[in-house]
């Protein structure tokens, strides 16, 4: 097999991936046609649910294992799309169409570089690869699932939209569920313990409310009140206020640190996390998968967006083909260009770090 075919043959999959629905847990289809792959190669798989996952021909278990990730589920199509997002268009050098960029055009990269190496043998380290469901949705059939199963993971590549830049770090993500309480009342009355008006202070709080550590790679944790609910009707001053707080977290904080913060410092009568599995994560920029990155001219910087690598405890690179602020966007794209060139980028840093 040679480069230029495993190309030809990404892209077709990915064409045939855009035009076969696959909301998070609903991956069945799209899981079907990664199988059809596998077996027109004549690879060893097996399916987890909607997860797809193989191990190299010639794996050792006295070497380290370096996953290879990506997924194959989707968001909904917004309501500004223009094209049909699930018609493969390609044109002017784009192929458009829903997942093409998020997270498709990595997904088949990394299918196609894994489908290289596989019956290499005398490689420095064992390869995985994991065709992931329920990364849109943080589900609890997705990656989280699939590491029990798998061999242990020494180090990953998660393939995400980069433009081919090492995202060296990631922001996790914790969401809190807050109330301000008050006395509820009927308007009519004085009340001088409103909950509605109690909460302009406990804004003000978190809009000014800083965490001490920055980070290098990802700056300062990033803090947002996004979501406000309160009353049932005019006449009617409410006990509480409800608050969703959104939080950022950089890789100089664990979230159960994060939560204690919260829990001890914020003016609510309550807070707590929803989750606290969806971590910050990070590689070491010393490592020989980033140190051939920046040899091959990639620059490195952290990421604001999460990804299946805050699942994951071994240090992980997010690297992959398209843009990311083009995931979850109308008329979503990728250029064929970057899937050629992401799959060129992928098989020589490999060649750099896991050939003997």
């Amino acid at each position: 097999m040679t480069l230029e075919k495993l190309t030809k043959d990404a892209i077709a999959l990915l064409k045939n991936l855009i035009e076969t629905q696959s909301f998070s847990e609903e991956e069945e289809n799209t899981a079907l046609l990664i199988e059809g792959w596998f077996k027109e190669y004549q690879i060893p798989f097996k399916r987890t649910k909607n997860n797809i996952w193989a191990t190299n021909k010639y794996f050792d278990e006295s070497k380290p294992t370096l996953l290879l990730n990506s997924h194959h589920d989707t968001v909904h199509p917004n309501s500004k799309y223009t094209n049909d997002p699930f018609k493969a268009i390609v044109k002017d050098g784009k192929l458009y169409g829903l997942g093409s960029n998020d997270a498709g055009g990595c997904l088949v990269s990394l299918i196609a570089t894994f489908t290289n190496f596989y019956a290499q043998d005398n490689l420095k380290y064992n390869l995985v690869i994991v065709a992931s469901a329920e990364e849109e949705n943080s589900g609890n059939n997705g990656l989280n699932s699939m590491l029990p199963i798998i061999p242990h993971i020494d180090v990953a590549i998660v393939g995400e939209p980069t433009l081919m830049n090492l995202a060296v770090a990631e922001k996790g993500l914790v969401v809190f569920d807050a109330q301000v309480d008050g006395t509820p009342s009927h308007a009519a009355h004085p009340n001088d313990n409103n909950s509605i008006y109690n909460t302009i202070e406990v804004l003000q709080w978190f809009k000014d409310f800083k965490f001490e550590k920055s980070s290098d790679a990802l700056g300062d944790v990033k803090m947002t009140v996004t979501q406000i609910n309160a009353g049932s009707q005019h006449n009617v001053v409410p006990g509480h206020v409800d608050l969703v707080v959104d939080v950022r977290v950089n890789d100089a904080y664990s979230n159960q640190e994060i939560a204690d913060i919260l829990q001890e410092q914020s003016p609510c009568s309550k807070i707590t996390p929803r989750s606290l599995r969806l971590n910050s994560s990070s590689i070491s920029i010393n490592h020989d998968l980033v140190k051939a990155g920046i040899a091959m001219g990639r620059t490195t910087y952290g990421s604001p967006t999460l990804s299946d690598q805050s699942v994951l405890s071994c240090q992980s690179l997010k690297l992959g083909p398209g843009d990311s602020t083009r995931s979850h966007s109308a008329d979503e794209f990728i250029y064929l260009s970057e899937i050629e060139e992401g799959i060129q980028i992928y098989v020589e840093l490999l060649n750099r770090v896991i050939k003997k």
